[in-house]
């Protein structure tokens, strides 16, 4: 009897690092084992056994508390999970975002017999899908046809004939969208039929699907969920010249369709459960009502209107087929680019008119002249999110239940604009203050290729315009607008410890601060001074932080709005209070932040 109760021990269940599991075995082999083992010295056998065991429980531990806390989304860390989370909530992560601005190109046509003008019939036409690249060597694909026919465009004589001094080839100047990333084909063998069948593409950083079509010539079309039947086709308008609308949208009803899912690194794409050899699959919009067996009446129905049909198999799944797959990847590195920076033709697409009866020589001539330039930056693919700022999105995203009513409601859908048009780094939307009616002003802004804040350009605001179209009520009247952005020093002083190195102290300071605002500020979001003091304090060897003080960098480096600081400070000093219409930025954290030890 005395034996059993000198073997309960309790159990410390809260003891579950090395070092504390370690210490519980040691007493229990002390206590239990005394005749046993005696001897726990460093280089044991029972030290190694003791060893071990903590490590095996250490171990355990971790894996546990990690499962445990990437179950939640308040508490997951790793991205793909925080991803996974978001996903249930009806959150769409965006993928790799697209850099878009407009590039202007130049092109050469042999002036017509006359010598007066170029000759209408060399006019060419440059195609979409046309590539271009930069000088860091990222890839660029023109996203409108452009054609050089326009008599609007600007020309100018750009050779002329020695001898007479007659014009021979004439300059023309046009401008078109361009799009980061370059075109990519992959071939998917598929085996026998699988109800809901993934496919993990290989390459990274893509952006978009452009199509998929079987070994049969059967096209599968993209949807934002499988019960969705319907999607809009763009097709030329035959009556262009007349309502000078160049294209139409068609609806289509299709049964051969895909959802995809953006991970961290990876695209999968998922296709429905229907099989082909099945008689029910395809679309019938005739069987939207609801079926009323023996009533007279019709109530007030309510249904899903981009669901037309009861087809519950949610598409065709292909089968002991080959899928060839396009797709557009993003550069690996930062897509944004300054200034003229995007120069090189690397394979442009012309097409002309009655090109069989033209000169071979001329039209090599011709494609031969096309030079590109951007005298705008390129921008619109931003630094990538980071969990906390996903957590903020999904967040916002769950309540939205895909329309805009509230502020969040439509800044969570300005961040969820499919990454092909572009992305926003940071927005903020306020009920304008002077007006009557539900005029609402959108504040936006992305960052360039060193993850500064710059301009969104007109392309990416006119795709915001057009997402949001989509989302927004009926008498919301939206502006699209830049925000000021006031870019600001840091300047402090700290009293160290006894002992400690000021140099050394002093860089640990300036490096915790850098690391706190590399991330950037929101738009209207305040500088918490009393921050800088915490975070600041929190230093290794700091005794007192003495004081902080903020200014406003100005001047051709920073060209950013003014503001006055000790004016807009809060009554305690402790935040200073940024306009709505503004975005606070450390521009340049190594030379803005500064400090001294005394």
């Amino acid at each position: 009897m005395a034996d059993e109760q000198n073997k309960m021990i309790p159990i410390n269940y809260t003891n579950r690092d090395f070092a504390s599991i370690r210490d519980d075995l040691m007493q229990i082999a002390e206590r239990l084992y005394p005749d046993s083992f005696q001897d726990f010295s460093e280089g044991s056998f029972g030290s190694m056994m003791l060893d071990a065991v903590a490590y095996v429980g250490d171990q355990l531990s971790f894996y546990l508390d990690y499962n445990v806390n990437e179950t939640f989304l308040d508490t997951a860390y790793q991205t793909n999970n925080i991803i996974r989370h978001g996903r249930i909530l009806g959150y769409k992560n965006t993928g790799a975002a697209s850099t878009y601005g407009q590039a202007a190109f130049f092109v050469l046509v042999p002036a017509s017999s006359a010598g007066l003008g170029p000759a209408s019939m060399y006019y060419p036409v440059l195609k979409r899908g046309s590539t271009f690249s930069a000088d860091n060597g990222n890839k660029y694909v023109l996203t409108e046809n452009i054609d050089f026919s326009d008599p609007s465009l600007p020309m100018v004589v750009a050779r002329v004939n020695n001898v007479t001094g007659a014009p021979t080839y004439y300059a023309i100047k046009a401008y078109g969208s361009v799009v980061s990333g370059q075109f990519s084909v992959q071939q998917v063998a598929i085996g026998p039929f699988e109800r809901f069948k993934k496919v993990t593409l290989r390459g990274q950083n893509i952006a978009e699907i452009i199509s998929i079509v079987d070994s049969e010539g059967n096209e599968y079309f993209e949807v934002d969920y499988l019960s969705q039947d319907m999607i809009f086709r763009e097709l030329p308008n035959n009556n262009y010249m007349n309502d000078n609308v160049p294209s139409i949208l068609k609806p289509v009803l299709v049964s051969r369709k895909f959802t995809t899912s953006h991970g961290r690194n990876q695209l999968t794409i998922q296709f429905g459960s229907g099989d082909a050899t099945e008689s029910d699959v395809i679309a019938d919009p005739s069987s939207v009502a609801a079926d009323l067996f023996g009533k007279k009446y019709i109530s007030d129905l309510t249904f899903d209107p981009t669901r037309l049909s009861k087809n519950i198999s949610y598409g065709i799944v292909p089968q002991n087929t080959t899928l060839t797959i396009i797709y557009r990847a993003n550069n690996a590195s930062s897509s944004n680019v300054a200034t003229a920076g995007l120069n090189k033709v690397v394979n442009p697409i012309m097409a002309f008119r009655n090109e069989q009866k033209l000169a071979s020589s001329e039209i090599t001539s011709i494609r031969a002249s096309l030079e590109v330039i951007n005298e705008t930056p390129i921008i619109g693919k931003t630094t990538s999110a980071s969990p906390s700022d996903l957590k903020r999105r999904i967040y916002d995203t769950y309540p939205s239940q895909n329309r805009a009513v509230t502020q969040s409601d439509y800044e969570s859908l300005v961040y969820r604009m499919p990454a092909k048009y572009g992305s926003i780094k940071r927005c903020s939307m306020q009920r304008d203050p002077d007006s009557l009616k539900r005029n609402l002003n959108l504040y936006v802004i992305s960052d360039d290729k060193f993850g500064k804040l710059t301009k969104t350009n007109q392309t990416i605001k006119n795709n915001l315009k057009n997402w949001l179209d989509n989302y927004r009520m009926m008498n919301d009247t939206i502006d699209i607008l830049d925000p000021y952005v006031i870019n600001i020093g840091i300047n402090f002083i700290v009293r160290p410890s006894i002992g400690v190195d000021k140099f050394e102290l002093l860089a640990a300071a300036t490096a915790k601060l850098q690391e706190r605002y590399v991330g950037g500020f929101f738009i209207g979001e305040s500088v918490n001074i009393s921050e800088m003091y915490s975070i600041l304090s929190s230093v290794t060897g700091v005794l007192d932080v003495i004081s902080i003080k903020l200014s406003v960098k100005q001047g051709s480096d920073y060209g950013g709005a003014y503001l006055d600081v000790e004016r807009n400070l809060s009554p305690d000093g402790g935040a200073l209070t940024t306009p709505l219409n503004a975005i606070v930025q450390v521009k340049f954290p190594e030379v803005d932040i500064r400090g001294t030890v005394r």
